[in-house]
């Protein structure tokens, strides 16, 4: 038999409408009521229909997850694993569950978000990148619909947009900076997919630090790949059959830097003492790597958390400003960087 509010209520000694306010975490009701109540329910193995309070309260208590293409292929990569980990944190402690997509193309994602926004399947939204011209936010900007970004808005149009980032255009100078002062001089850029903002952000902060050092960027050296091991190994091939290969590597995600060791390993050609890698995520296969992978801890399960946490407080309260948030990253170094002692002839 179904167990319902009244029976709650009767167990509990309170009134139905005590019983829903306390389901809905009510502030007007004290401390010992909820637990009194939440005792009951317990007992009972009652379990509030959602569902119907959503038609009510006009809320799911649900948050969309976008990803950026199938998740057949996404999840071969360590970091969506981890920023979904900081999101159902977060989303678990607020109460809120999550919805993910699952279309398996640029179109079929999204189709999905407008099935999501125009059905109101979700209260809010939560793009789990950011993507050059991308059709997705500029959706939900447009519908003024609440959404957060896992990176930041590639069109400076959309000054009104709340995301979380992390500095990626200085991680990037930082890092092609310690290479340079460890004595590389050509170094090559290996990034990912060139239609996200955080490749580009990369990109330009490896130009920067190249130009602050007086040194001229080789177009020959920077390549972009899909960031997986195919696309790691694919660049090594390319890089290394070079007249003058690098001494020297910056690449974009740690999955791809582990396909660049690969090859290496398979060319034999050493790390760190022929080539020196520099990657970024901190994955946990960047210390478990040969040699341990020096990198950029870009703080992944923080990016998922706080993204929640902003998107929730817009849903709560629309009329909330814009929030920017820069998640702080740390180079951690380990052994596939070394000082450059080998001779070189000049470029």
């Amino acid at each position: 038999m179904t167990v319902t509010i009244k029976d709650v209520a009767k167990k509990a000694n309170v009134a139905p409408s005590t019983v829903s306010r306390v389901i809905a975490n009510s502030s007007r009701i004290s401390q010992r009521t909820k637990e009194r109540v939440r005792e009951a329910m317990e007992d009972l193995g009652y379990h509030p229909n959602f569902n119907a309070r959503s038609l009510a309260n006009k809320s799911t208590k649900t948050i969309g997850l976008v990803m950026p293409n199938s998740a057949n292929k996404t999840f071969q990569n360590p970091f969506f694993p981890e920023v979904i980990r900081g999101i159902s944190t977060k989303a678990h402690m607020l109460e809120y569950g999550m919805y993910l997509s699952t279309g398996q193309t640029e179109e079929e994602i999204f189709e999905e978000v407008q099935h999501m926004v125009q059905g109101r399947r979700v209260d809010g939204i939560i793009l789990l990148y950011s993507r050059v011209n991308d059709k997705v936010m500029s959706y939900l900007y447009e519908q003024n619909f609440p959404f957060t970004v896992i990176g930041r808005p590639y069109d400076s149009r959309m000054s009104e947009i709340t995301f979380v980032n992390n500095d990626n255009f200085k991680a990037a100078k930082t890092v092609t900076e310690y290479l340079l002062l460890l004595g590389h001089e050509r170094i090559a850029f290996v990034g990912g997919n060139l239609d996200f903002v955080v490749t580009v952000d990369h990109m330009e902060g490896y130009e920067r630090a190249l130009k602050n050092a007086g040194i001229k960027m080789r177009d020959e050296y920077v390549v972009f790949h899909e960031e997986l091991q195919e696309g790691g190994q694919e660049a090594v091939i390319a890089l290394m059959s070079l007249k003058e290969p690098p001494t020297a590597l910056l690449v974009a995600d740690d999955i791809m830097t582990f396909g660049v060791l690969r090859m290496l390993s398979e060319m034999d050609v050493s790390v760190p003492d022929d080539v020196s890698i520099v990657s970024f995520n901190n994955l946990m296969i960047s210390e478990l790597s040969s040699p341990p992978m020096t990198t950029v801890d870009i703080n992944i399960y923080s990016l998922g958390y706080e993204a929640t946490t902003l998107l929730i407080e817009k849903i709560l309260k629309p009329d909330v400003n814009p929030r920017k948030m820069i998640i702080p990253h740390k180079l951690i170094k380990r052994q596939s960087c070394q000082r450059q002692t080998k001779k070189l002839a000049p470029q």
